[in-house]
Order: structure tokens, then C-alpha cells, then sequence
């Protein structure tokens, strides 16, 4: 028997309301209330859906915090303390008691014009790693959307090994590659016609020692920047690069007018974070100049490291490393806002 053919009489007979009193008017009585009282219902669920989402993410970020706290909220509330105290040596060992000097570190260091020469030198530093690693990253981003699947994957297994390397290690190979007697940089320039290279030494002045540590840095960094913008060009919509190349706009167009505003959120993450990482330099700078930079090589961690460690002013160098984290806390600002401006305008 088909659908069409079955009758209201082939249905099973409705199941009656046996319960006393459950007339006609009874039941319609009682369903009407129990549909009056849903958007009721509704509503105190829904307030407390929402107070439970408002505590919630707290409790999850709750652990993390705490690690955060007990990581670094000693460590920072002790670099406040000593930085307005006179600690040095004998304070150290117990011999004498810690003073509280106000803002007596600030005056002498925020007066002393090597403090500015480093800050310059480190402003400089940093600069030129973030476009040095920035370009380098895009442009190499940009080269492995358009070449083969093999190619694509001999590059990237490259990459994530010099990321993977450590830093000691990376130093050390840098350190032959431009060593004066030894160096494999040295001899292929030496093979270049009317080019004598052979003894000569990178580290003899300040500004070519501090770009080969430059190159050293921007050779960690690269491989990270060009995984993520490698991740974020795989965003960018074929239609719209295809469009505008049917309106006229050449590769440098496409790439300034469509490619650029897309990735604008992840480039200014990784600037913001490359700025943070190059102006916190250490382990290059020491490990290179063999656990003593020369004044020419100093830059705000190592100058902070010198005051605290080497001439044992431990309050002096409490207060360079705390304008170092002022100066950082500025260029996390800068990123703040612009993140929010771009999230404002989408």
C-alpha cells in the first residue's frame, strides 16, 4: 500500500490522557502554561550561560598565569628593587646592608653618554636584522609559492634545520666561516680577480663585526618569518590577484595593492616580535667576542651584563636592563594599537 492510499482510518488511535481531571480545557490550560513559562526558562539559562562564559576563560588561562607569575614575577620584581638600591659587591656577600637610593641609578646612567652610544648602536643593530630578515623572508616566501613541489619541500626541510640549530652552534659556524686565518669567506672572495682577502679580519672594527653578527641573527630569524607568511600567502585569494592583473597591475602592483593589506596583521606580528628578539641579542654578541665584547660591540643586554657581572654594579645593571624591558614594553604598545586599528577596520 502506498502513501498516497493510506487513510486516517490505518493510523493507530491517539493515546488519551487517563489522569483525573484532565479534561479538555484542563489540557489546554496546561499547555498553554508550559509555553508560557519557556521563554522564562530561556532566559535565566541564558544569564547564567553567560556568567559561566565570563569565568570560564579565566579558569583556563588560570595555570598559565600562575606559571607566568612564579616565572617572572620575581625575577622582575627583583630587577625593580635592585635598581633603586646601591648592591654591589659587599652587599652582596652580606658584608653591608642594601640602601635604597631613589632614582640615583637612572641619573647616572640616563647621564652617561656611553649609555646612549649603546642604545644607539643597539636601536641601529635592531633595525637592520627586521629589514634585513623581513625582506629576506618575504622574498623567499614569495619564490616558494612558485616553484615545484619538491623544490618547495628541499627548501623548507632547510629551513627548519638552520631554525633548529642552536644558537651556540650556529655562532661557532660563523665564527670559521669569517675567521681571519681559517675562513671560508676569506678564501672564495680571495678568488675573485684584484680581490685580496686572505687574513683579513671581520672583527678589527665595530660596525663590520657587529654585521657579521647581524647576518648571524638574521639567519635564525629568516626560517621562522618565512614559515608564517609562507602560511599567510596561502590566504590571499587567486580572484583577486587575477583581477587585478586583468586591470593592468603588474607583479609589484599585485603585490602592493592585493598581497600586502591581506598579510598587513601577520607582517606587523612578526616585525613587532623580531624587533623584541633583535634588541634582546646576547648569546650572539658574547659567544662571538669570546665572553668579552669589546666597547665597540656593546649592545643594552651585553652593556647590562658588563655593569652587573664584570665591574659589579649589580643595581647599575638592574637599572640599564630595566630600561631595556621600558623601551621593549614601548614597541609591544606600538603593536597593541596597531593590531587593534586592524581589527577596528575589518
Amino acid at each position: 500500500m502506498s502513501a498516497a492510499q493510506t487513510t486516517a482510518a490505518d493510523l493507530p488511535p491517539a493515546k488519551q490522557n487517563t489522569s483525573p481531571g484532565a479534561g479538555a480545557g484542563t489540557g489546554t490550560g496546561t499547555g498553554t502554561g508550559s509555553m508560557g513559562s519557556e521563554p522564562g526558562k530561556a532566559g535565566k539559562t541564558g544569564k547564567a550561560a553567560r556568567k559561566g562564559s565570563g569565568a570560564t576563560p579565566w579558569l583556563l588561562l588560570a595555570p598559565c598565569l600562575l606559571v607566568i607569575v612564579l616565572v617572572m614575577g620575581y625575577p622582575l620584581f627583583r630587577l625593580v628593587s635592585l635598581s633603586f638600591q646601591s648592591f654591589g659587591k659587599s652587599e652582596l656577600w652580606g658584608f653591608k646592608d642594601a640602601q635604597f637610593v631613589g632614582f640615583d641609578n637612572f641619573s647616572k646612567i640616563l647621564g652617561d653618554g656611553e649609555f646612549w652610544t649603546v642604545v644607539l648602536r643597539t636601536v641601529v643593530f635592531a633595525a637592520g636584522a627586521v629589514i634585513l630578515t623581513m625582506v629576506i623572508g618575504m622574498l623567499i616566501a614569495l619564490l616558494l609559492q612558485r616553484v615545484s613541489g619538491w623544490v618547495k619541500a628541499l627548501v623548507s626541510i632547510a629551513l627548519v634545520a638552520s631554525w633548529g640549530m642552536p644558537i651556540i652552534v650556529a655562532t661557532a659556524v660563523f665564527k670559521w666561516l669569517f675567521d681571519a686565518d681559517y675562513g671560508v669567506l676569506n678564501y672564495l672572495m680571495s678568488k675573485l680577480p684584484g680581490v685580496d682577502m686572505i687574513g683579513h679580519n671581520w672583527f678589527a672594527s665595530g660596525p663590520q663585526g657587529l654585521a657579521v653578527i647581524m647576518l648571524l641573527v638574521v639567519w635564525g630569524a629568516v626560517p621562522f618569518v618565512v614559515i608564517t607568511l609562507s602560511a599567510g600567502l596561502t590566504q590571499v585569494p587567486k580572484e583577486l590577484e587575477e583581477a587585478a592583473r586583468l586591470d593592468g597591475a603588474g607583479a609589484w602592483g599585485v603585490f602592493r595593492h592585493v598581497t600586502l593589506p591581506i598579510l598587513k596583521p601577520v607582517i606587523v606580528m612578526l616585525t613587532t616580535l623580531s624587533v623584541i628578539w633583535d634588541m634582546g641579542v646576547f648569546p650572539q654578541v658574547f659567544v662571538m667576542r669570546n665572553g668579552n665584547p669589546e666597547a665597540e660591540f656593546q649592545l643594552l643586554t651585553t652593556y647590562s651584563y658588563q655593569q652587573a657581572f664584570v665591574v659589579n654594579d649589580y643595581s647599575g645593571g638592574s637599572a640599564i636592563a630595566l630600561v631595556t624591558v621600558v623601551l621593549l614594553l614601548g614597541v609591544v604598545a606600538v603593536y597593541m594599537r596597531q593590531m587593534l586599528k586592524i581589527g577596528e577596520v575589518e
